[in-house]
């Protein structure tokens, strides 16, 4: 990864963590719970889901890169690093979560976003601290296809703004509860 590439992604991880945060803030556990609708997700799914998914991700990553390089392949969104952000941070390509990602409720009010701080903690250090050439690694997303290791990590920060946005919809949303009980 190269020194922009590595500012760049260090840059993504941070701002999406911190709108996360400030989006959840403040938000008691009747909010956090709260669902629009049947089959929607709540705030706290939407969290679930997205610390799911960056550990998951960070450990594919990691173990993509015990392997070799492979310069013989290429992304399947090579030199689009921007658009994949924007595709996936935009939600304009909407997904149903496999099983094995979507939010079962395992993790409860504060223990919530600490999962969530620890799991971005853990992808901050391997970005702030890995060597490995990122773009000659390659594992397949369900809709993107074949995709280097350093787009598997703008994946992370786009997939959380996605997810918070989400998120935003919920509280928008004309039941959402707009009092209570900050969670502790």
């Amino acid at each position: 990864m190269t020194s922009a590439e590595r500012e760049a992604i260090l840059n993504h991880l941070a701002e999406s963590r911190e709108k996360l945060l400030a989006m959840a803030q403040g938000l008691s556990y009747e909010q956090m719970m709260y669902r629009p609708a049947p089959g929607r997700w709540s705030v706290a799914e939407c969290i679930e889901h997205i610390a799911t998914v960056e550990g998951r991700v960070v450990g594919f990553i990691q173990k993509t890169l015990e392997a070799g390089p492979d310069a013989s392949k290429r992304s399947a969104m090579e030199g689009q690093d921007d658009d994949l952000y924007a595709n996936v941070a935009g939600r304009v390509t909407r997904f149903q979560a496999p099983e094995a990602i979507q939010p079962t409720g395992k993790w409860q009010g504060e223990e919530l976003l600490k999962q969530f701080e620890s799991r971005r903690q853990q992808t901050i250090d391997f970005a702030k601290s890995t060597d490995a050439d990122l773009r000659h690694h390659f594992f397949t997303h369900a809709r993107f296809g074949e995709l280097d290791c350093y787009q598997w990590l703008l994946l992370i920060a786009s997939h959380c703004d996605r997810h918070r946005a989400q998120s935003e919809e919920v509280i928008a949303s004309a039941g959402f509860p707009r009092a209570g009980k900050a969670c502790a």
